[in-house]
């Protein structure tokens, strides 16, 4: 159990006690039956016989039980990019979608309107690739913690939520790119939106970020002065504000690089995450075999 909810990674290591009857299908999964329905959902890889009965473990149940369905059996899921963070759409699933997107690791939810499941990507092909499912506090929503093939909104946006009130309030019109963004992705952005201005003449004294895109050696010059700054605040034994500031220092002058390279911030935390698997060792090994 962590802090933010139940985890389905953590909660299938222990899928290994007690079993009830259930089906085993030909590819070697598990099968789970719902309770209420005929219809078996397969679980994940065995190295059991096709033609064997297994037992599926009850906690499974107990984990489907425990979510707060509402009077039509159906719960909020939120589906949220695993490197970026970004919030990508929301959906109502019931019993048998999350049961499906456990298997098939795949962002499924049910739609209220046309009384059926359906899985996000089916017609577009731009699936979200579920790592980790949680339940909240309360059990009664949850997210799909995946990683998006492609845009997720019907409109081609990155997301579905791309319209801030206070702007909407603000002006006469909403815009329709302005999606909602952590700390992190608003600075690249904003630095990415100084890149493209670069063709376009300007008078006056030009920004820094403007100064940093024109001059490769400033910007190097000045990543390893800020990084050399970070590093002295723990030689020096500054205090932790002043970590923070230099550490900021050190991320901007970062992102000012990697989008002259035309590296996204996803990118690098993308690698990062596929490190989380190996050690330290293994992932130098690693690097010099690819080199």
């Amino acid at each position: 159990m962590s802090a933010m909810g139940l985890t389905y990674f953590n909660f299938f290591q222990s899928l290994k006690a007690s079993y009830r009857r259930c089906l085993l299908y030909p590819n070697g999964g598990y099968a789970y039956r719902d309770k209420s329905k005929s219809r078996c959902y397969s679980v994940y890889a065995c190295s059991k016989k096709p033609d064997q009965d297994v037992f599926l473990n009850s906690k499974f149940d107990t984990l489907l039980d425990s979510v707060k369905w509402d009077e039509k059996g159906l719960a909020v899921a939120i589906a949220q990019n695993v490197d970026t963070g970004a919030i990508l759409m929301q959906g109502f699933i019931n019993r048998e979608a999350l049961a499906t997107t456990i298997s098939s690791k795949k962002a499924t939810f049910y739609s209220r309107s046309r009384t059926t499941l359906w899985t996000k990507g089916e017609t577009s092909m731009n699936f979200i690739n579920v790592y980790d499912i949680f339940l909240d506090c309360d059990r009664d929503s949850i997210i799909y913690l995946g990683k998006p093939d492609g845009p997720t909104c019907h409109t081609g946006s990155e997301t579905c939520y791309y319209t801030s009130v206070l702007n909407f309030l603000n002006q006469s019109q909403a815009e329709e790119n302005d999606l909602a963004m952590t700390t992190l992705y608003s600075l690249e952005s904003t630095i990415t939106k100084r890149k493209e201005e670069l063709s376009v003449p300007q008078n006056g004294k030009p920004s820094w970020t403007r100064r940093l895109l024109l001059d490769d050696k400033l910007l190097c010059s000045k990543v390893r002065e800020e990084a050399d700054e970070l590093c002295r605040t723990l030689e020096e034994n500054e205090d932790k504000t002043r970590t923070a500031s230099e550490m900021a220092d050190v991320l901007y002058h970062a992102l000012v690089l990697l989008a002259l390279k035309g590296v996204k911030v996803e990118e690098v935390l993308q690698v990062l995450r596929l490190r989380f698997s190996q050690s330290g060792v293994e992932e130098k090994k690693s690097r010099k075999a690819q080199g």
